[in-house]
């Protein structure tokens, strides 16, 4: 698949890698085009000059910048993400008082209602930089999840999230972003709290299926 990402931090760069691996065809877009350029050589996929060139014809679009920042970037790209498969991995932390940001919206609903054309699915966003990178903790796949409402959108961001070597699961509609944002607060509050070295992931075992994949 033509997958563009927005965003050239560590989130950015993990996925591109992950996604090149994995035989996508990779366009990353950033602010700052030195930056783009330089992700784009560590992970061998391609920049862009602009964020509207990297969307113009991916079939995917992961946004993957700071939270505080999605406004401003999907509200630069207006009709330009019409039609399009927006991944959202956005978190918004905060780590001192989580109720903040625990407040029963979602960062995924905020950007289908500013782009409404556009179909949002959230995933990765419950997971580090590190396992979106390699997707195993002791040989096992972590689980991949995704929620969203377009389902045709739900199964090419699916079959994304398997090619890249999460195991798949389909979370429901996209107001369950709002769990999954929850997920990703949680996993940074145990990691700060129980000084924990960043490379936990998420797994539902039991009898959905076999645990070991």
């Amino acid at each position: 698949m033509k997958v563009a990402i927005i965003g050239s931090g560590n989130v950015g760069k993990a996925l591109a890698g992950s996604a090149t691996r994995a035989g996508h065809e990779v366009t990353i877009a950033s602010r700052h085009h030195e930056k783009a350029q330089e992700a784009a050589r560590a992970t061998n996929s391609q920049a862009a000059g602009s964020t509207r060139d990297a969307v113009k014809d991916a079939e995917l679009v992961v946004l993957a910048v700071p939270a505080d920042k999605v406004d401003e970037v999907v509200g630069g790209l207006t009709s330009d993400l019409d039609g399009k498969v927006i991944i959202d991995v956005t978190n918004r932390i905060d780590a001192q008082d989580p109720g903040k940001v625990l407040d029963g919206t979602s960062n995924a609903e905020s950007i289908q209602r500013q782009a409404p054309k556009a179909h949002v699915m959230k995933a990765f966003n419950y997971a580090f930089a590190s396992k979106m990178a390699d997707p195993k903790v002791n040989g096992m796949r972590l689980d991949g999840f995704v929620a969203g409402d377009d389902e045709a959108a739900k199964q090419k961001t699916l079959e994304f999230v398997e090619s890249i070597g999460f195991r798949p699961v389909d979370s429901g509609p996209l107001t369950m972003s709002r769990a999954l944002e929850a997920m990703g607060m949680l996993n940074v509050l145990l990691q700060i709290k129980h000084k924990w070295p960043w490379q936990s992931g998420w797994k539902l075992t039991g009898p959905t299926g076999d645990d070991k994949k």
